[in-house]
């Protein structure tokens, strides 16, 4: 092990010879892999993630250095560093006035930018230093793009308080992908999970809860008796409920009345876990994916629920104001790719008939 008070020896891998270097220290991690910091007394450890003795070594050991000569200065000064700033805008209006999920999301692309950047100075940050961090994840594009966007929305703030005087992430464009997002059920898998859990068992309530009301997963760990009445479901969903609330008024699909009907509701919400407390959205996602798993429905999830419900009123011709007033978008771009989809489907099918014919 290496001990931040001696004198480490690297021998270059391009020949060049030997490099002693200081202030180093190394642990093994749960599966046995070596990790290297730079370590100075009174300051946090800066991982190296390059190959040591190579160049690229070097230079993040230097850069590790310096950072954390300027890290201390920022750690002293608050609101000069990365972290610093993170902290502010966690505890701003502009932050805690958005809807849990948004706080969730940006909060842990915040924290995960900081476990590496965190002491690093704020008014040294440029576009090119943004682009890097959205690009350490560029194994994951779309968790790349949540770092831009939660650094956007922070430095907006930051600007509108004179916390700093440039936004280093103007300019910055997000990671261009394709991606079919969630998987949409089909009617066969649907089947499939109701086959392996009958009325009357938790997970059959949640699959009928997701996709009779075409709900979100934060909106069905808040649902609960006194929402239905009269025969109809009414809620005001967690998305935007503090900025551009949507409220839902829906009847009570009579095959969500009978696995209502077929459990008993001690709580205020429909769904608990084993110890009778109401799920939170990531919670009740995790879990939804373990009874997925179970019915042989690994590739599905809840928000993939949501989506087969729109696809199915759109297959049923349901006009877009009719689904936006279940699902509760409030933009026709969305819902219009499911009734796009299904007006191809049918036409498809008439197309074919006639071919026949």
């Amino acid at each position: 092990m290496f001990g931040e008070h001696s004198m480490v020896t690297f021998r270059m891998r391009d020949g060049t010879g030997s490099v002693d270097l200081r202030y180093l220290v190394e642990d093994v991690d749960r599966h046995g892999n070596v990790r290297i910091y730079v370590r100075r007394k009174g300051l946090k450890k800066v991982r190296l993630r390059e190959t040591p003795g190579t160049a690229a070594f070097l230079e993040e050991y230097r850069n590790a250095l310096a950072g954390q000569i300027i890290g201390a200065e920022t750690e002293r000064e608050g609101r000069g560093s990365f972290r610093g700033l993170c902290r502010l805008y966690f505890a701003s209006t502009a932050f805690t006035s958005k809807d849990v999920s948004t706080q969730s999301w940006r909060r842990r692309a915040l924290d995960s930018i900081c476990e590496k950047h965190g002491h690093k100075p704020v008014a040294l940050m440029r576009a090119k230093h943004v682009r890097s961090i959205r690009d350490e994840r560029k194994d994951a594009p779309s968790a790349g793009n949540h770092r831009l966007k939660a650094m956007r929305a922070m430095f907006k703030w930051a600007i509108e308080e004179d916390h700093v005087e440039l936004d280093p992430t103007l300019g910055v464009q997000s990671i261009k992908y394709a991606s079919a997002g969630h998987h949409s059920w089909e009617l066969e898998e649907v089947e499939r999970y109701e086959a392996s859990f009958p009325v009357g068992t938790k997970a059959r309530l949640a699959l009928d809860i997701l996709l009779y009301t075409a709900c979100r997963r934060e909106d069905v760990v808040r649902l609960g008796p006194q929402h239905v009445r009269g025969g109809r479901i009414r809620y005001r969903q967690a998305k935007n409920e503090h900025r551009n609330p949507v409220d839902i008024d829906i009847p009570v699909h009579p095959d969500l009345q009978r696995s209502l009907g077929a459990m008993p509701h001690e709580h205020l919400t429909f769904m608990t876990t084993e110890f009778g407390k109401a799920f939170t959205a990531n919670g009740f996602g995790n879990k939804f994916k373990d009874w997925c798993r179970q019915a042989g429905l690994a590739h599905c999830s809840a928000h993939g629920l949501r989506k087969a419900a729109a696809a199915r009123l759109a297959e049923r011709g349901a006009t877009v104001y009719e689904i936006m007033a279940i699902t509760g978008h409030q933009s026709f771009e969305e819902v219009e790719r499911y009734t796009r989809a299904a007006q191809r489907k049918k036409l498809a099918d008439s197309g074919m008939a006639k071919l026949k014919g």
